[in-house]
């Protein structure tokens, strides 16, 4: 019943705003919305040209940038129709949140990975950065918390680069049954990697900058002692996980783990830089007008699965894939436990590409989204730069991307707050399905 009247909700709040814009604003605000469709495609233009461009041809392009929603906002304002957007703009949203709780039983929560019972570890071993998300060991006293629990800790120092991967082997020969790791994806893929070797679970804490493994693991961000519950009271997860290695089959490299993705092309280029680290932004800016315009990067031939993809600018290669409709970018996995990767490839060759888009909500001929099994990568050098969970690596070609459906147990809280729900958009034609339905018939099988 609920759903029914979320979804009735809905179409009418969308209705509304749509009765609001033509009634209240006539044909001056249907020439007005054609100017604003103009306003998005100049920011995006200028979004391209800022990227692609030094020197007085950026400056002009975040004028444009700033200048075109201003300069839409100002015509509304002249127009005495501003109030009559923001009301529209208010329907539409509340069309849209009644929209997705009236489908809210129809979409699978994220992360849907069963649990299974996790046997409390005896000798837990813990491996925790210091530096990762800003000192997040030390502010929430990680190490000491622990210690408490039972866990051996080793507090890495900042000062003397350590191996990681064989801190966890040499734990494992000394009788660790279980590995885990306060600190960055790359840390943890490199440990995890060790764990699946040995085949006991893995534990991840939260202490980070941007936590995405352990995100999609539903584990709380906010609070990484609350990772520490799994060594007390945790339950196991099987996730699959990403492997990469360089080389062709007469050379073979050493193949890598990757917790979450595998980069190619521009962002893999720019993280190559030693600036990188220090000023990531400057970086990012002085090097993309000739990796994106000119001929300085190498040139990738992508084969995933059956597909082929030649020349683009940028790939992505996921341990599952992200969301495509989150607005915060790739930021989320609705599950780990898929058994394919994601591939994301973007190949933008100018502004009116660029505009197409933004305007298309993501969705143009510049950006391809699919899943495979089985990714490779060549190139016209010898060698590419790839970025492996944030780490910069170079691996001669081709590269070969695999997954390992179910390799990793994961040590998880009994109780974590979850993976926020996906935020993808609206299906209305369900929608007005559910909205027209009568009683008991709504979807066939609602429970009122």
């Amino acid at each position: 019943m609920r759903r029914r009247w979320a979804a009735r909700l809905s179409l009418a709040s969308g209705l509304a705003a749509l009765v609001v814009l033509v009634v209240f604003g006539g044909l001056a605000n249907l020439l007005l919305m054609g100017v604003a469709w103009a306003g998005l495609a100049l920011m995006a233009a200028g979004g391209w040209w800022m990227l692609t461009h030094t020197g007085r041809t950026r400056a002009l392009a975040v004028l444009l940038m700033v200048a075109a929603p201003l300069a839409v906002l100002v015509l509304y304002t002249v127009a005495g129709l501003l109030w009559v957007v923001l009301l529209s703009l208010g329907l539409w949203a509340l069309a849209v949140f009644a929209g997705r709780a009236a489908l809210t039983e129809d979409t699978v929560p994220g992360g849907p990975v069963p649990e299974g019972s996790g046997i409390r570890a005896e000798r837990p071993f813990l491996i925790m950065n210091p530096r990762s998300g800003g000192g997040r060991v030390e502010k929430f006293r990680l190490a000491k918390r622990a210690r408490e629990l039972g866990a051996e800790v080793v507090v890495l120092d900042p000062a003397h680069r350590q191996d990681v991967a064989e801190l966890a082997r040499q734990a494992v020969e000394d009788g660790a049954d279980l590995l885990g790791v306060a600190g960055g994806d790359g840390t943890h893929a490199l440990v995890a990697a060790v764990a699946v070797e040995h085949n006991i679970p893995f534990m991840v804490i939260s202490a980070g900058t941007r936590n995405h493994f352990a995100m999609d693991l539903g584990l709380d961000c906010q609070d990484p002692s609350r990772c520490l519950q799994a060594l007390t009271d945790g339950v196991e997860l099987r996730v699959d996980l990403g492997f990469i290695r360089g080389g062709g089959a007469a050379d073979p490299g050493r193949e890598r783990v990757f917790v979450n993705s595998a980069s190619f092309g521009v962002y893999a280029e720019v993280v190559q830089s030693p600036a990188y680290r220090d000023d990531k932004i400057r970086t990012i800016l002085e090097m993309l007008p000739a990796l994106l315009t000119e001929d300085s990067g190498s040139r990738l031939n992508v084969r995933a699965d059956s597909l082929t993809l030649d020349g683009p600018q940028a790939l992505l290669v996921s341990n599952n894939p992200y969301q495509r409709g989150d607005s915060a970018g790739l930021g989320r996995r609705e599950r780990l436990d898929s058994g394919e990767l994601g591939v994301l490839s973007i190949d933008v060759a100018n502004a009116a590409e660029a505009a197409e888009l933004l305007l298309r909500g993501g969705q143009g001929r510049g950006l391809t989204a699919v899943t495979a099994r089985e990714v490779v990568v060549a190139a016209d050098a010898p060698a590419i730069p790839v970025g492996v969970d944030g780490e910069a690596l170079t691996l001669s070609v081709p590269v070969h991307c695999r997954i390992a459906a179910g390799a990793l147990r994961v040590r998880v809280p009994r109780h974590r707050p979850g993976v926020p729900r996906d935020v993808a958009p609206v299906d209305w034609r369900r929608v007005r399905q559910l909205a027209l339905s009568m009683g008991k018939t709504a979807a066939g099988h609602e429970a009122a």
